[in-house]
């Protein structure tokens, strides 16, 4: 693995979250679920499943300054309403979100 690539999963690692489907996503919305992480050996299994679809949602500061950010990953904004773009994805696929 290239040192790039080691210090972009290092940073986001501790930081990922899983979420199961999009159903399981907007019904945690605002409600006080734990919500479950993955290691980074999990998350190099999965990030190249066209299943999975990883959603870079940090806040517009840290997102702009940031020269760490992972290939293929899709920019949410966390301040709009879930909703309006939560309904991109397919339902059966697997959310991974991460922030800083």
């Amino acid at each position: 693995m290239t040192p790039w690539r080691m210090k972009i999963l290092n940073l986001s690692v501790g930081i990922l979250s899983l979420l199961f489907g999009l159903a399981q996503t907007v019904s945690a919305m605002g409600k006080d679920i734990e919500v479950p992480r993955i290691t980074q050996e999990r998350f190099l299994s999965i990030m190249r499943n066209p299943d999975v679809v990883i959603l870079d949602v940090r806040e517009s500061e840290s997102y702009k300054g940031s020269q760490w950010k992972i290939k293929g990953a899709v920019r949410e904004d966390p301040t709009k309403d879930v909703k309006t773009w939560a309904e991109k994805y397919p339902q059966e696929s697997t959310l991974v979100f991460y922030c800083s």
